[in-house]
């Protein structure tokens, strides 16, 4: 037992004493954080200084009373003391309305089992909360007053004149549990006096000693003692105020609900709020919906809803039920079913979730012949689609679904795969009307249910055009309404800020990039009419090196390359450190001289390639010593290190999202954080997350990689992610209490769905431009475009029903008319294909003819590789570790490069045990009938069919290579 001196102590025993009762506080530190009410205790405790006081207050109502009061006792605990520290304390809080905290430091401690009693009360009262929340707040209130359950103040706290009944009803519940035991039995009491009969009822009637009787566990309170006659739970609209403890619970994700989870139903039942209901409503009763709810609100649990509610009432009815969820990424698969589906779902419903990460062991189509749920990516339904239902290959049809769910449906666009998919459903509706014509019964078509947090306004300016692009979303999702909810009123204001940066007074590293990149223009004789560092010039670069491939200028080609790296290290110069941006330009640099040595054979090295690695041999030394001179870093990186310092020193758990514009940026801000002490003094654990697309020359992040990090995130391993573009979307990510963009905004629906993301209470918003970004200019933009949307949207919801469906038809009318045209024009094109022999492939780097369109194979409809000869004398192969990759019936372990200047061709890959160069077309110049065309980055775009690769004719050939070579050795 600690002992605690609660009287005035001789000065020579006070520093042992004011030590055991510092000790005593952090004792019971969880108890008095659970029966502390701030507001009423800090006002009265003489020794905090009012600077501080106000602290306390604003942690209250911006993160609630429970970080408040860790942050009281903290002040508390502060040494030194003033002689009666201890006793003002101990008074504030039973003057305070804390009696039962007070008792604790006065060690008047309450028996084990009432102790345990108590703490059931108090949960039996959290699961009640949704319900209890709808008694008549005041005349309860007066009543628990007048039976001391609440003092004056408290009482004046739960009326409900100005917040509502629900909020005084949330405020008394709050208050009353924090009294001494004995509390619950008056409260039962006092709602059978109120006539409050099926609130009574609901309790059981209960009084404290029948309470020892119920578990604490979280989930038996909740199945045991819920009623089965109490109105739905979908009743509880106060996303925020429903719980009686501190803990934050107005969060509900996409992924997880702990309220909803807790409360429990029979087999697996889902709670929705009232919100979530009301949007689902015309859903369940069999209509198309799109469903627009902000990035947090649980747009996921209404789509699980409604496919229970679609599963259960087409089996209660006998009639086949087959529900397919389509996602636009691979991570959202397996964090659709893990978190959402299987959890509400199983055992009953059979689940199955298909990515390309997920390799098949059986066709899909009989995975979707197997299972009632399948989960998977938007482009293996459309392959599936597209199989033709004859032989062995076989496809499905858009009849054997009766629900289909469409994830972030706003990119149901033209060009995009949901639509490819959804121009089918329109293209059988058509067909149904024809077939009704001509009395023929019609084709069964899925249910569709679109989820989205904005569907954006593209590329209007005017509310016509933005309500126009709205329509052609609803059209294409053939949506019978757009099913919103005004959750504004309920949300606390995000506190927003933009960080504007002026521009270098001195910038002598970037100095030397640009001379460097003038002399080149003067080598290739270039004229850029823009500014170095200008995304103009970024463009201007990629163009001129397009236009010089095409002509076989290969001078050209290489300074444009050079070029655009410089420009790149012009960007980090601007976004992150100097040193990042000379660490680039090393390594690239590096990366090109590697392609020019081997051992074996003499590679090309022509006079414009040895000119540009001099040049920057030249500058190389000085470019090191500018950045290592902290002076000369750019005003963005300090502005965003004060954002991210404030941020974690001012909040108790404080969770973050920077978005960066590129993978390079977010690596590089993520090491250069994790190499400032100053970050890792207050706790900042940062880690990055990127894309899992191989678009970018940064090696991607696979979703494994993804989810590792997300679920550190979650659990508090780090409190900071580094993010691209990747986060915006989708992906299941822990509320956050601020977010900052850093250089980097894109248009509405990103911003949208960035800013969902710190969705805790008291978030922050900020933006930190970066130079030549001009994001302050785009985020006035989308500011207006939220604007014209949400205006746009609410304009839609007020047509009547029957012009909305008369504009709905004639745009579906007109995509089905372009798609004609389309498939035509498509058409047109394959009979103008060239044939193999009329193509040929050109080194990028040398310009030297490698092979013709009659070597090149296809294995798989996807790798185009050449077996012969002839090619194989004209390539080197290279060892490249990070390439090392297992796939399918293929591996690949290095690349292969031009034997004349080393520009790389593709890679070495291992086939069912034969090794087979494979060939990327962004690495050749392509030309057709004696001409180069433009680049080509996937060979789809190249115009020409060729053979399939026959595995047994040159497995034969191997062999048979192999036999003549143990006989030429025998």
């Amino acid at each position: 037992m600690i002992d605690s001196a609660l009287g005035p102590v001789p000065s020579a025993m006070a520093s042992e004493s004011d030590e055991k009762q510092v000790q005593l506080i952090e004792f019971f530190r969880s108890r008095l954080c659970q029966y502390i009410d701030v507001e009423q205790v800090v006002d009265r405790i003489q020794f905090i200084d009012r600077e501080q006081k106000e602290k306390i207050r604003q942690k209250a109502k911006n993160d609630g009373n429970l970080s408040a009061v860790t942050l009281l006792l903290t002040a508390v605990q502060k040494k030194p003391h003033s002689l009666g520290w201890f006793r003002d304390f101990v008074d504030a809080l039973h003057h305070g309305g804390s009696g039962f905290a007070a008792d604790y430091l006065e060690q008047k401690l309450p028996d084990p089992e009432e102790e345990a009693e108590n703490d059931t009360c108090v949960k039996f009262i959290e699961l009640l909360a949704p319900d209890l929340t709808d008694m008549k707040t005041e005349v309860v209130a007066l009543e628990c007053m007048s039976q001391k359950l609440l003092t004056q103040e408290e009482f004046d706290r739960a009326k409900t004149e100005t917040e509502g009944q629900r909020y005084g009803a949330s405020e008394l519940l709050r208050r009353i549990v924090k009294r001494r035991p004995g509390w619950y039995s008056k409260f039962v009491e006092i709602l059978q006096k109120t006539e409050h009969k099926f609130l009574h009822q609901l309790t059981g009637g209960l009084i404290d000693q029948d309470v020892k009787q119920l578990s604490v566990d979280d989930k038996t309170a909740g199945s045991e003692t819920k009623s089965p006659e109490s109105p739905g739970t979908a009743e509880n609209s106060e996303v925020k105020k429903t719980s009686v403890t501190e803990e934050n619970q107005n969060d509900v994700t996409d992924g997880s609900d702990p309220e909803a989870a807790a409360r429990g139903s029979e087999t697996a039942d889902i709670v929705l709020r009232d919100y979530q209901m009301e949007v689902a409503r015309p859903a369940l009763e069999g209509k198309n919906i799109i469903v627009c709810l902000p990035t947090g609100s649980g747009k996921t649990r209404v789509a699980v809803y409604i496919t229970k509610a679609h599963l259960d009432s087409r089996r209660a009815e006998k009639k086949p039920c087959k529900v397919v969820v389509l996602v636009n990424k691979v991570p959202l698969v397996e964090q659709h079913s893990k978190a959402e589906f299987k959890r509400y779902l199983e055992p009953n419903y059979k689940i199955e979730k298909v990515s390309g990460d997920s390799p098949l062991k059986i066709s899909f189509s009989e995975i979707v012949k197997q299972n009632d749920v399948i989960i998977c990516t938007a482009q293996i339904l459309e392959n599936s689609l597209a199989i033709p239902n004859n032989g062995d290959d076989e496809g499905i049809n858009l009849s054997d679904i009766t629900l289909m769910v469409i994830d972030e449906c706003h990119h149901t666009q033209k060009g995009e795969v949901y639509n490819l998919i959804m121009m089918r459903y329109l293209k059988l509706k058509h067909k149904n009307h024809i077939r009704k014509k001509a009395e023929k019964k019609p084709l069964p078509l899925p249910q569709i249910l679109g989820l989205t947090a904005s569907p954006g306004v593209g590329k209007a300016t005017k509310m016509k055009q933005a309500e126009e692009h709205i329509m052609r979303i609803c059209a294409n999702m053939d949506a019978f309404k757009i099913m919103t909810s005004d959750l504004e009123s309920n949300k606390k204001e995000q506190r927003r800020q933009i960080t504007l940066v002026e521009n270098r007074k001195e910038d002598p590293f970037g100095n030397v990039i640009k001379n460097i990149m003038q002399a080149i223009h003067s080598h290739a004789k270039l004229s850029p009419t823009c500014e170095l560092d200008s995304q103009m010039y970024e463009q201007w670069a990629v163009q001129i090196g397009r236009k010089a491939e095409k002509e076989g200028d290969q001078t050209v080609r290489v300074c444009a390359d050079h070029l655009q790296q410089y420009y790149e290290g012009l960007n980090l110069c601007n976004t992150i450190r100097m040193c990042d941006a000379y660490n680039f330009l090393n390594k690239f640099y590096e990366d090109k001289l590697k392609e020019k040595k081997d051992e074996k054979h003499k590679i090309q090295i022509t006079e414009t390639e040895r000119f540009l690695f001099n040049l920057f041999q030249e500058n190389k030394k000085e470019l090191e010593t500018l950045s290592k001179i902290p002076k000369y870093e750019n005003d963005s990186l300090s502005k965003l290190r004060k954002a991210v310092l404030y941020e974690f020193s001012t909040r108790d758990g404080a969770r973050g999202i920077v978005f960066t514009k590129t993978r390079r940026s977010a690596i590089a801000l993520n090491q250069w954080i994790q190499e400032n002490s100053r970050f890792d003094d207050i706790g900042v654990k940062p880690a990055y997350v990127i894309g899992g697309g191989d678009q970018s020359v940064v090696k991607p992040m696979t979703s494994a990689e993804q989810k590792d990090v997300l679920k550190k995130f979650a659990n508090g391993d780090v409190n900071l992610l580094i993010a691209t573009a990747v986060a915006e979307e989708g992906l299941d990510i822990a509320a956050c209490n601020f977010v900052i963009r850093y250089g980097h905004v894109t248009n509405e629906i990103a911003k949208i769905q960035a800013e969902g993301r710190g969705r805790a209470e008291d978030s922050s918003l900020i933006l930190v431009e970066v130079k030549n970004s001009g994001v302050a200019g785009k985020e006035f933009v989308n500011e207006f475009r939220i604007k014209l949307m949400t205006k746009a949207i609410d304009k839609i919801r007020k047509m009547k029903q029957e012009d909305y469906e008369s504009q709905i038809t004639e745009f579906q009318y007109q995509s089905i008319l372009e798609d004609k045209v389309r498939t035509k024009k498509k058409g047109k094109e394959e009979i103008r294909k060239c044939k193999p022999s009329d193509v040929k492939l050109l080194c990028q780097g040398c310009s030297i003819e490698v092979c013709s369109g009659d070597d090149i194979k296809i294995i798989d409809k996807m790798h185009r590789v050449n077996v012969t000869k002839e090619f194989e004398k004209l390539f080197i192969r290279r060892e490249n570790t990070s390439l090392q990759e297992r796939l399918l019936d293929y591996e690949t372990n290095g690349y292969i490069a031009c034997l004349n200047c080393g520009a790389r061709w593709g890679s070495m890959m291992v086939f069912r045990s034969i090794e087979i160069p494979c060939l990327l077309v962004e690495n050749f110049v392509v030309n057709v009938n004696g001409q180069n065309i433009s680049k080509r980055k996937k060979w789809s775009e190249v115009p020409v069919e060729f053979s399939a690769f026959n595995y047994t004719e040159h497995a034969s050939q191997v062999t048979q290579s192999d036999d003549d070579d143990d006989i030429d050795s025998d």
